[in-house]
């Protein structure tokens, strides 16, 4: 079984919009939830450690706002530890 990935919607609204999001965030890191813009943040460390204050790790998506199909980063968080 093939478990889908939970975020996979988020980064689907990134690529869906990713034109006028560069237009508004050009080289911030945006924090979207339930296929929506939560945040803007300088960093990814930045946007994770206040995004993670009301919201569960592995909810959101973290992406950097740049032009071009080569940028595109996905960045999952989870709650899971390797030992």
């Amino acid at each position: 079984m093939v478990m889908s990935n939970p975020l996979e919607s988020e980064f689907e609204y990134y690529l869906a919009n990713q034109q006028s999001l560069v237009r508004r965030f050009k080289g911030r890191y945006i924090v979207i939830k339930d296929q929506k813009v939560i945040g803007d943040y300088a960093n990814p460390i930045e946007a994770i450690e206040t995004t993670q204050k009301s919201h569960k790790l592995g909810t959101f998506l973290v992406q950097e706002v740049e032009p071009g199909k080569d940028n595109y980063t996905q960045v999952f968080h989870t709650r899971v530890a390797f030992a």
